[in-house]
């Protein structure tokens, strides 16, 4: 984990000042990691520059696990963005009944500018319905695993007080 009190002075984030101070925001718990797996995994599916200030600032506002928030809109990094972005592009054509654009499609920057004005509407309503589904989905299972993790844990103890009770 990243220094927090590094974070707290990172030039980005002072604009936040002492809401920085919040312990919900550096501890682990399951409902703050929880809640930053939801924050992170919907603000990479935020097709802006910026996506850390987003994630940074949902994380304050809900108060769930700053880093672990900001780290993870790079679930969107420049190898992964493309093949992401295009499948939320299909999925915004398919909620509004369009026809996908798939002739001459091209994983580039160029193309995407290019074909913007056909794409826009498609590509904002699937970042954004895929970005919501993601992020609920990460948030129910890191909320099963901590759960499973944390049965086995009082489980393994139960045996071993068992043991102790016997011996």
């Amino acid at each position: 984990m990243p220094d927090h009190k590094k974070i707290k002075e990172h030039k980005h984030l002072k604009v936040f000042g002492t809401l920085l101070h919040d312990a919900n925001l550096w501890h682990f718990n399951r409902r703050s990691v929880s809640g930053a797996f939801a924050v992170g995994i919907f603000c990479a599916f935020i097709p802006l520059p910026l996506q850390m200030v987003f994630a940074a600032t949902i994380a304050i506002l809900v108060r769930v696990n700053l880093p672990i928030s900001v780290s993870l809109v790079w679930l969107t990094n420049p190898i992964t963005m493309s093949p992401i972005f295009y499948l939320s592009y299909k999925t915004g054509a398919f909620i509004m009944g369009q026809e996908a654009i798939t002739s001459d499609y091209k994983l580039t920057a160029e193309w995407f500018t290019e074909q913007l004005d056909l794409i826009w509407q498609p590509f904002l309503l699937g970042c954004f319905v895929s970005g919501v589904i993601s992020a609920i989905i990460a948030y129910t299972m890191i909320r099963l695993l901590w759960r499973l993790h944390l049965v086995r844990h009082i489980k393994a103890r139960r045996a071993r007080l068992k043991q102790q009770k016997k011996a």
